[in-house]
């Protein structure tokens, strides 16, 4: 038994609306009205022989490219904003001003300490090099016997302190360098920039505001190209791989669906959920797809066995029983001389499980190829008919009102001269 994703018809709400004017849709002569309460009118086509396209379809949630929050990497109080939801920018433009009269005045105060200390170093450099001559006077004198050997050490002592003196100095000259361009790289944080080209959007940001480092102010990401994050169990693992075909469904059901592949699979585990993410990269220069919307995919693992195909509009649920299956015609239909309904034929309801489902026709096994089956107004047997007199329809036409919109349904129905059904 393969599994695969139920698909939801598009039309049951509407079965009681077409059975009640089904009598529209093509009679040419009236049914008399005992002649319909016991036998209603329904269409019925044939079964066929085929497999299905074995289908997952899982909910995914959509990622623009690149798409990340942007936040201030200091504090602040915001004194411009430069650009608007929905505003492309290039990588480098600047988005968000920040106040900086205090980081100017620490700028300024860190480019006093680095003078003050250049100053310092260089009155202890002139502090040894007076030294230094000194020891190479009295160095002179000692050769000569001229001094005793305790000025020796005085002068070397001395010597050592103002080569210390000045190694200090050079120390803070570094320390009050880095000061200032740690400020200076400060002052340039108040301007926000964008790290990528993209597309901005939750805007947060307003003028006057104050914000942390962990204040989001945009979400920016590149809207061109976008990736679906689905998850996986570890049982979809099994059959479910990278590089399979998938079909991604936007907001509007109405649009053909963004085809694609599986792009990558990640190989960890929640070790709770005992689910991985997988992700489907695809072009979006139609904007079909918005970043946080969820999308309907349907991944494609290939195909069911071979058995009978039945349109997804035959299947019935039992509301007494909770049974899905199908109304099957005991003999074909034969017509009537003065109707476009067949004469009354036995039905019979038939409980099927599902081999596959596809997006307009199921697999099953309970019957078999070529039989007769009621894909329109199964409501009217629900009440324990059991006959019919049947519209024949090909499996086309049946293909074609599955697709077709209920508000065009509801307009054959009224309009039965303008049917391409007829």
């Amino acid at each position: 038994m393969f599994q695969a994703q139920s698909y939801p018809r598009q039309f049951a709400a509407c079965l009681l609306l077409v059975g009640a004017l089904f009598g529209l849709l093509g009679c040419k002569a009236e049914i008399k009205p005992g002649a319909r309460n016991s036998s209603p009118p329904v269409e019925a086509t044939q079964t066929k022989s085929g497999s299905l396209p074995l289908v997952e379809r899982l909910s995914g949630t959509v990622w623009a490219e690149n798409q990340v929050g942007l936040y201030p990497e200091i504090s602040g109080r915001i004194a411009e904003v430069m650009v608007s939801n929905g505003q492309t920018v290039s990588s480098g433009q600047a988005l968000v001003r920040l106040s900086d009269e205090s980081a100017s005045e620490q700028v300024r105060q860190a480019e006093a300490g680095l003078r003050i200390e250049e100053a310092r170093l260089r009155q202890s450099t002139a502090a040894l090099a007076e030294v230094e001559a000194q020891s190479k006077r009295i160095k002179s004198l000692s050769d000569r016997n001229l001094v005793t050997e305790v000025e020796l050490e005085t002068t070397a002592a001395q010597r050592e302190s103002a080569a210390a003196d000045v190694e200090l100095a050079e120390a803070r000259v570094e320390q009050a360098a880095s000061n200032l361009a740690a400020r200076r790289d400060s002052l340039t944080k108040t301007i926000i920039k964008a790290p990528i080209a993209g597309i901005v959007g939750v805007r947060a940001a307003e003028i006057g505001m104050q914000v942390t480092t962990s204040t989001r102010l945009f979400t920016i990401g590149n809207l061109d190209r976008v990736t679906v994050r689905i998850d996986l169990t570890d049982e979809m693992l099994n059959y479910i791989e990278p590089g399979q075909a998938v079909h991604v469904f936007s907001h509007d059901s109405d649009e053909e669906p963004i085809v694609g592949t599986l792009t990558r699979i990640s190989p960890f585990l929640n070790p709770v959920a005992r689910s991985t993410v997988a992700e489907i990269d695809l072009n979006n220069t139609k904007r079909r797809l918005q970043p946080g919307m969820f999308a309907a995919v349907d991944i494609l693992y290939g195909q069911s066995q071979r058995a009978t195909l039945v349109p997804s509009s035959a299947l019935y649920t039992d509301s007494n029983t909770g049974r899905e299956g199908v109304y099957h015609l005991q003999a074909t239909p034969v017509d009537d001389p003065v109707n476009t309904l067949s004469m009354p034929v036995d039905v019979s309801f038939v409980p099927v499980d599902p081999i596959a489902r596809g997006g307009s026709e199921v697999a099953i096994a309970e019957l078999a190829t070529g039989e007769w089956i009621v894909t329109l107004g199964q409501n009217l047997l629900a009440t324990g008919r059991s006959q019919a007199r049947v519209r024949s329809v090909t499996w086309q036409q049946v293909m074609d009102l599955q697709n077709l919109r209920r508000e065009s349904l509801l307009e054959e129905v009224m309009n039965p001269q303008k049917s391409p059904r007829k």
